[in-house]
């Protein structure tokens, strides 16, 4: 059996920001394939989902971006490209 939980929850179990998960995953291959899920909820909506593995290799991603403040810096960086979201993340890499 497949567990899927909205990028909503998991920004909440993890205590992280939605909108970095956001930019961070919206480049699927940013996680394994199958990891990501989106599902339709109307004839042209959908929300993203993350299986368990999903989540798993999210929190390792985020977890080695933490490793200190330049490696984190460099992940938001290279991972999200919204300044806004970057400003209000960067001070939040010690975990």
């Amino acid at each position: 059996m497949t567990n899927l939980c909205t990028l909503e929850y998991v920004a909440e179990m993890l205590g992280e920001d939605l909108e970095m998960l956001e930019a961070v995953i919206w480049n699927d291959d940013n996680l394994s394939y199958g990891a990501i899920v989106s599902v339709h909820t109307g004839a042209d909506e959908s929300i993203t989902t993350l299986t368990d593995d999903g989540i798993e290799e999210l929190k390792d991603m985020l977890s080695d971006a933490r490793i200190s403040q330049d490696t984190w810096h460099a992940f938001l960086e290279d991972f999200v490209d919204d300044p806004e979201i970057i400003a209000r993340v960067k001070d939040k890499w010690p975990r």
